[in-house]
């Protein structure tokens, strides 16, 4: 009788791991579907139970605006908890992203087995208890694999913070008097930090809203279909 093969079990992810990224992969198809894991500079990170006024509340007012601008501007799209493949040790699992589709020019792409791999344009944190950890490791990581823009919520701040890049480093956007910042990748991608932070999610798509009707949105977008590989 021939021996049969006795195959290694797969060991179970655990926060804290140093792993590479197929590693990482391996072990998190056996998560339970409602756990997330992050791989950031080769340590997986579990996220702990989120609760919500200081996650799930802002998370979907952010996705609001995002999802405004992303359906009325050809080429761009809008994910919430995608991973995003940077590379062999950076896996992370941003709350939401804005990217160009490559056909359109962007600067991601997604892979045979549908993840993102590549830079998106604009990633989006909030954070609760994570603020060191999305305001340094991860804002790091970011920043080295050429994110455009990164925006991070300080929930328990009531306070927004909107990075740029700009000849390898972040610069932090600065609101303007009336209180509102533009993206610098998407034209007319505009918030209102204040009515944003006070949960005034109307006033904040209000104001995005306007923005479709203006020149400087219509132009871009035209300059997004001219890009478009046919």
């Amino acid at each position: 009788m021939l021996n049969a093969t006795i195959q290694p079990a797969v060991k179970p992810l655990e926060n804290g791991d140093r792993l590479n990224r197929v590693e990482f992969e391996r072990r998190y198809e056996l998560l339970p579907p409602h756990k997330k894991a992050e791989l950031i500079d080769g340590v997986v990170y579990m996220a702990a139970a989120l609760r919500y006024k200081s996650h799930g509340l802002p998370h979907s007012s952010l996705m609001g605006w995002l999802a405004t601008y992303a359906a009325n501007t050809v080429g761009v799209e809008l994910a919430d908890n995608a991973t995003v493949r940077l590379d062999l040790d950076n896996e992370p699992q941003p709350d939401a992203l804005l990217r160009i589709r490559s056909e359109f020019g962007g600067q991601s792409r997604i892979s045979d087995d549908d993840y993102i791999e590549g830079a998106p344009e604009l990633i989006v944190e909030i954070s609760g208890s994570t603020v060191s950890y999305d305001l340094y490791d991860k804002l790091t990581v970011y920043r080295r694999h050429g994110v455009l823009e990164y925006i991070v919520w300080r929930v328990y701040d009531q306070a927004i913070d909107w990075f740029y890049l700009e000849n390898g480093e972040y610069i932090k956007l600065e609101m303007n008097n009336l209180g509102i910042i533009e993206s610098r990748i998407f034209p007319s991608l505009v918030l209102s930090i204040n009515q944003l932070v006070q949960g005034n999610l109307a006033e904040v798509l209000a104001l995005q809203q306007q923005q479709f009707k203006t020149k400087k949105h219509k132009n871009y977008c035209q300059k997004l279909r001219s890009r478009q590989e046919v």
